[in-house]
């Protein structure tokens, strides 16, 4: 027996697929809005473990500046007692000067020679005096430089020929010589050695075979 389907066949299939395309499209927008709002959240997240992350590194960055500027602090207190101390070891140093310089000058300073004066400022010493010729002039200048440890580099300034009253007579004078010159000294002490003691002698410029000052 043959069967024929009076019903509207081919639009009840159109309806089906069409409610299957309806359902499928909000299937997809329910999962896309699912997976945005999880990209979302997941992103703000990130960006504010980062934003902590910045927060922490820019504290620390300004504990750092402080911790190098208290360091900066500590450099130039120290520098400055160093300074202190330098200038103080120095002054202990330079206290004796005047005595051996002194007491050098009295063993190379040959006979016919008369010191007036005797300045020193910082490294360089002026000596002024008479003396009865140019040789004993000389010969004074060739004792400061060999002979003595704590001078050095002798240069005469100026020399002239003077009339110097030998007594209460005024015409009763006498020619003698008057001198001025340099002379600069020489660093008499050393850096203290790896237990801590200072050496003395005379410093790197000083020729071979010359003592080192007592005292």
């Amino acid at each position: 027996m043959i069967r024929i389907n009076l019903l509207p066949h081919r639009e009840a299939r159109r309806e089906a697929r069409k409610k299957d395309f309806v359902a499928q499209m909000i299937l997809a927008a329910v999962v896309g809005l699912g997976v945005t709002l999880i990209g979302g959240v997941i992103i703000n997240q990130m960006i504010s473990s980062q934003a902590a992350r910045n927060d922490f590194i820019s504290r620390e960055n300004a504990k750092l500046d402080e911790q190098i500027k208290e360091i900066a602090t500590l450099k130039a207190e120290l520098e400055g007692l160093r300074a202190r101390a330098q200038a103080v070891e120095n002054l202990q140093r330079d206290r004796t000067v005047p005595v051996h310089l002194l007491d050098e000058l009295v063993k190379n300073t040959p006979e016919g020679i008369l010191l007036k004066s005797v300045k020193q400022k910082d490294g360089k010493v002026v000596l002024n005096g008479y003396a009865q010729s140019n040789d004993r002039i000389s010969e004074l200048l060739h004792n400061i430089a060999t002979k003595t440890p704590w001078l050095e580099r002798p240069e005469l300034n100026e020399i002239k020929a003077v009339l110097v009253p030998t007594g209460t007579n005024t015409k009763d004078a006498r020619r003698l010589f008057e001198f001025t010159l340099n002379a600069l000294l020489k660093a008499t002490e050393k850096p203290a050695d790896a237990k801590g003691v200072a050496k003395k002698g005379p410093s790197a410029g000083a020729r071979p075979g010359q003592p080192a000052p007592k005292g």
